[in-house]
């Protein structure tokens, strides 16, 4: 092991050992204590305010030299008005129910025992995420909230701004009182802190959670050796049914494509009823085009938009987070339920419809994350769901599905009450 490889190895294991005793501690902090340091915590960003935007100035010089994208430069960007969103953020968040100690289910049995399931906290949070400051605050502010400690690492091009935020969160912690442990921030740019944190921390690591683009993603899902929570692709459909409302259709659409292009919730793909093609596509392709949005159409399409191109094979697979959609025109509901079942990534996927049993059949059969009616792809999002806040959509089966707030960084444990019974032999 080289000298570089030891000292993050000793850092990294640092982080996890210190991490694992203020989870202990966290866990039995009462709902005010908690609450009290994510308000002490908005405070601190508030009369930091500009040393946070100073921190920020550094990063943003760094990154216009690196010749980062606008769209990069935008989401790294931080001014008062952002800095006042994380504040309320954080409030926001304390003013929601507690998680920890909910009473899950309660029964009792033949024999007496009464038998509680309770939510309990998951323990210890890894989060990377790239280039978005603000997820530090409403990162951090979830895990307190539900009484885990996290291990944040930040984008190493938003690494003196998330520090500076960072430091606000644990300074609302040491007021409160609370192990100021239970938020840690990886203190280096290396790479290799986390691969180290992905595959050598599951003695004091409990699950992961990426935030980021598809190659950061990708790269937590093949090395982490603890669980992960999170969604590598949001490859989202609007679905227009034979009797989807014409205005209905051509608003939703506009908004979910174009409204953010680059989030993960944005539609890349719309499905159009063969029965309905002729009536609603112009609208809706002249809506989008007007918006700027490139329309990349199969065969059908091209016979009704004149301005769209032929769509490959690779489009009804791809994630775009561009002004840029796939429309398809499909016979019937059941091809449409097939289409996204071959091509979607369990994301979010939305019906527009008046016939009240298309809408049924759809949000029953449509396995994904988030299915909505008559409704925009882009309110996938916790603050939407209010929830406060969210570290990401959740696409997998297992434990967290959707929005990730909270509630779903909780586990749960059985409480059995008895009165001196014993197992019969």
């Amino acid at each position: 092991m080289t000298d570089k490889a030891m000292d993050i190895a000793q850092e990294m294991t640092a982080l996890g050992k210190a991490a694992r005793v203020a989870a202990t501690k966290l866990a039995t902090c009462s709902t005010e204590q908690r609450n009290s340091a994510l308000r002490s915590s908005a405070s601190a960003l508030r009369s930091k305010g500009s040393k946070i935007l100073a921190a920020n100035q550094a990063d943003m010089q760094a990154a216009e030299a690196r010749g980062l994208s606008s769209a990069m430069l935008d989401r790294l960007m931080l001014d008062d008005v952002r800095i006042e969103a994380m504040a309320t953020g954080l409030e926001a968040i304390s003013e929601l129910p507690d998680p920890v100690g909910k009473i899950l289910a309660e029964w009792e049995r033949p024999n007496g025992l009464v038998i509680q399931r309770i939510a309990v906290p998951l323990g210890v949070i890894g989060i990377i995420y790239e280039s978005r400051p603000n997820v530090t605050a409403d990162a951090a502010a979830l895990c307190l909230k539900s009484g885990n400690a996290v291990i944040l690492r930040g984008g190493s091009e938003s690494f003196n701004s998330s520090y500076a935020i960072y430091e606000c969160m644990r300074e609302g912690l040491a007021i409160t009182g609370i192990n100021t442990d239970g938020i840690q921030m990886v203190p280096t740019r290396d790479r290799d802190a986390v691969g180290f944190l992905l595959s050598s921390m599951a003695e004091w690591v409990d699950v992961v959670v990426p935030r980021g683009g598809r190659n950061l993603i990708k790269r937590v899902q093949e090395e982490a050796r603890v669980p992960v929570i999170g969604h590598l692709e949001g490859i989202c459909h609007v679905y227009l049914h034979a009797s989807a409302d014409a205005s209905i259709a051509r608003d939703v659409v506009l908004n979910a494509k174009m409204r953010r292009t680059g989030i993960c919730g944005a539609a890349e793909t719309v499905l159009v009823d063969a029965a309905v093609a002729e009536q609603l596509l112009p609208d809706v392709c002249k809506a989008l085009i007007d918006a700027g949005c490139e329309i990349r159409g199969d065969q059908a399409v091209l016979k009704i938009v004149a301005e769209a191109i032929p769509a490959t094979a690779e489009d009804w697979s791809t994630e775009y987070l561009d002004a840029i959609v796939s429309i398809r025109i499909v016979e019937g509901i059941d091809a449409a339920i097939n289409h996204i079942a071959t091509y979607g990534s369990g994301h979010t996927e939305s019906i527009i419809a008046s016939y009240a049993g298309a809408a049924d059949e759809f949000l029953r059969t449509v396995d994904s994350a988030i299915v909505l009616h008559n409704a925009s792809t882009q309110f996938a999002d916790g603050g939407e769901f209010g929830m406060g806040a969210e570290i990401g959509i959740a696409t997998g089966r297992v434990h967290a599905r959707g929005p990730v707030g909270a509630e779903q960084l909780t586990s749960y444990k059985y409480v059995v009450r008895g009165t001196g019974q014993v197992r019969p032999g």
